[in-house]
Order: structure tokens, then sequence, then C-alpha cells
């Protein structure tokens, strides 16, 4: 069996991230060929209701390419005219997620099996209301495009709601949601971060809607992606990428490997085996920086992430504040191959204000060197953010060393 030392499997997964060197930086920002490279690579982006800096699907193209136009992904996902065609569609892969289009046929037997919604809660709804979801699709296919709360006050209805600690959904919302993972409805656009759904025939195209892919099939090809888009990975992190089951993967690692799409190889000082793309790059050094959204693909597996870089992290958004270790909405920081920082980030709009609320060392290294890189990538990120000043707080043990910099607003 092929070893492979665990140097160049970090040096692999950066590259197959399209992280494994600096982006070229201009006036302009990056081009809109560039950011559709970037979801070409990844295959997906996470989709997350945090606000805090700015939504996660948008913060892994600037690590990749720096400053760029956050409409590119929003007409690449929420636009669909002869001159733009809709190029990505938001379903259940990676959590919530954004994937090509193409794909979703490859999902079709997720949809099946969230056919009374993805957390079952929608039954107790339906039981109340039987016709409540044929109702929906009915407010739906007359409207086109809406909102849950548009639906509710179509149907003129005022429903029992259902409340917990991170959300309170109407059953109109609950519905929505059911059929939205049954692959009923789909989501043609987001206005303020709110879902309108239409029917999924009006937003896959038919060609693509007509494709039937058996779900073992499915599952091999979601594998060659997780795979493509990892470049060196164990079975669970081929797993994980798109929230499959270890039964599913193991079958299709096996017809993967015996077909030659995946190889087989030790990495030292990983505690499981590894599989390595037949496409992989690797690169002899990796160069660059870059801040990385806790929802970035190159990070949102936790163990991967321990295994890879020897970096210990999560995300502490629902840890109660007084306990937070490194702060609420942390960027590892990215420099020359090993993740070296903790950055917790905000974004004050009313202010114009990037804050930098903590700054920590991780390990024993230079924070005058993590400093010095750092400090352009805040200011583009400002840049990129329409943020006209950087502003530094007083937590962590890289903050003094940021602090003896020029000035960064």
């Amino acid at each position: 069996m092929r070893e492979m030392s665990a140097a160049m499997a970090r040096r692999t997964a950066l590259a197959a991230q399209g992280l494994a060197s600096p982006h070229p930086a201009g006036e302009r920002g990056a081009s809109t060929r560039a950011v559709h490279k970037v979801l070409d690579r990844t295959h997906l982006l996470q989709i997350d209701s945090v606000s805090v800096l700015v939504r996660a699907h948008y913060a892994p193209v600037f690590s990749r390419v720096g400053r760029y136009d956050r409409g590119v992904v929003d007409r690449a996902a929420w636009t669909d005219t002869a001159r733009s065609p809709r190029r990505l569609v938001e379903y259940w892969a990676h959590e919530a997620a954004l994937i090509p289009v193409e794909d979703w046929p490859l999902m079709r037997w997720r949809t099946e099996l969230y056919e009374h919604g993805r957390w079952g809660g929608a039954k107790s709804v339906l039981e109340r209301n039987p016709t409540l979801a044929k109702e929906v699709q009915g407010v739906i296919a007359d409207l086109g495009p809406s909102s849950a709360g548009e639906i509710e006050r179509a149907l003129d209805v005022e429903r029992p709601g259902r409340k917990g600690p991170w959300w309170d959904h109407s059953d109109v919302k609950v519905v929505c949601e059911q059929l939205f993972a049954a692959g009923v409805v789909s989501v043609a656009t987001r206005a303020g971060f709110v879902r309108h759904y239409d029917l999924t025939e009006r937003v896959i195209p038919a060609d693509i809607a007509a494709r039937h892919v058996a779900e073992a099939d499915a599952v091999r090809a979601l594998v060659t992606l997780s795979a493509d888009a990892l470049g060196v990975a164990t079975e669970a992190d081929l797993r994980d990428y798109y929230r499959l089951s270890k039964k599913q993967t193991t079958a299709a690692i096996a017809d993967l490997v015996e077909d030659g799409v995946l190889e087989q190889v030790q990495v030292r000082g990983w505690d499981a085996l590894a599989y390595l793309h037949a496409d992989a790059r690797i690169p002899r050094s990796v160069r660059g920086a870059a801040l990385l959204c806790p929802f970035d693909p190159m990070i949102f597996f936790r163990p991967r992430v321990q295994r890879i870089f020897d970096f210990h992290y999560r995300i502490e958004i629902y840890t109660p504040q007084h306990k937070r270790i490194h702060g609420y909405y942390v960027f590892p920081f990215l420099l020359d191959g090993e993740l070296v920082a903790r950055i917790d980030l905000k974004g004050d709009r009313a202010r114009s204000e990037l804050r930098v609320l903590g700054a920590f060392v991780d390990g024993d290294r230079d924070a005058a060197v993590i400093a010095a890189a750092l400090h352009p990538v805040l200011r583009e990120m400002a840049d990129w953010l329409e943020l006209a000043d950087v502003v530094l707080g007083g937590r962590g043990d890289l903050m003094p060393a940021l602090t003896e910099l020029p000035t960064t607003g």
C-alpha cells in the first residue's frame, strides 16, 4: 500500500479545496469565472443563518479568491433567466447547502427518505391539518415563488405554532420545509435570506429533473465528488461531506477503489486508512493566507481538522457567553498550509467596522509573523464587506502584535 506523509496529505487536501496558493490581488476583485471555479472545486457551499459577519455561503469563496462580487453567488443560486440560467440549487447536502443544479438528481433518494420531512415534526401538523400540504402547493402553484408568510396570508389562516430554543415555526412553515425536504418544492429565490418556495418542476430544468439515478449509483457519484473536493480522505471524511451512512460509503468506496477512481493509502500519523482521488494534485509546497469561516468545506468536519492540522476546533455559537474560550464566530487563520490562529470577527454595519473581538495564537508560534500576514487579510475582508475600518479589541495573545502594526483603518 502506498504511504504518504502527513504533510503530503495536508498539501493534497488544501490543493483540492483551492487553498494551496495565494489568490492574485486586483483592484477590480475576482472575476465571475474565478468564483465559478470555486463552486466547481468545492461542489457545495453550506448555508447557515448566522449573519454576525457575512452569510456562511459567501465566505468560502472569499477565502479562495479574495474580494469578489457576492452577487455572482446570488445569481448562480437564485436567478434563472435565458442569459443567466440557474447554476446552483438548495438542498440538504452537507446540512442545508447550495449544490450544482445538475447534481440534484443525486439527491432524489434522499427526497424519498425525507418524504415526511427531515425531522418528522410535519407528521403531527398534517394529522391536525390533513389538507394543509395540498393547500400550500395550491398557493405556490397560483402565486409562484412565495415565502411561508406570504402563503399564510394567502390562506388567511392562523395556525398553531411550534416553539423551540432556536426556532419558532408556524404550521405552514413546517409544511413548506417538509415539502422542500421531500423534493416537491424547491427554493426559487431568497429575499432578506427568507426562502421563497416554488414547485420543483419550475426550479429544476426538465431534462435534469427527468433523470432518475438509483441510490447506489447516486451514492457512488456523491462519494466521487467528496473525494474530488477533499483530495485525500478517510471513509469518515468521505461520508460526512454529503452526510451519508457508513453502509452507503463502504460499498461505494469498494467499487471506486476497484475502478481506479480511489487509491487506498496509508497516511503516517492518521488513525484510519485514507483514499486518494486519482486526479488529486500533491503540491510540493503550500503558500498563502486565508480566514476560514466555521462552515467552510475545508474545516466543517471537525475530526478531519484535528487529523490534518492537529487543530482542535469547536464552534462556540451555542455555548453560553461566559463559557466561551475564543468567541462567538471564530475564523481559523490558515497561513502557508497550517492553521495558526483563531480570530473572533463581527461586522458592525451601523459603524462601518470590521471588529476583531479576539485574536489567539495557536500553539508555540511567532505572533509577529502571524499578525503581519493577518493584517492585509483583515483589510481586504473589510473592503470586500464595504466596511470602512478594522477595529481591534483586547482579547487574545495575538492582539498586541496586531496593535503594533500600522493602523488598519
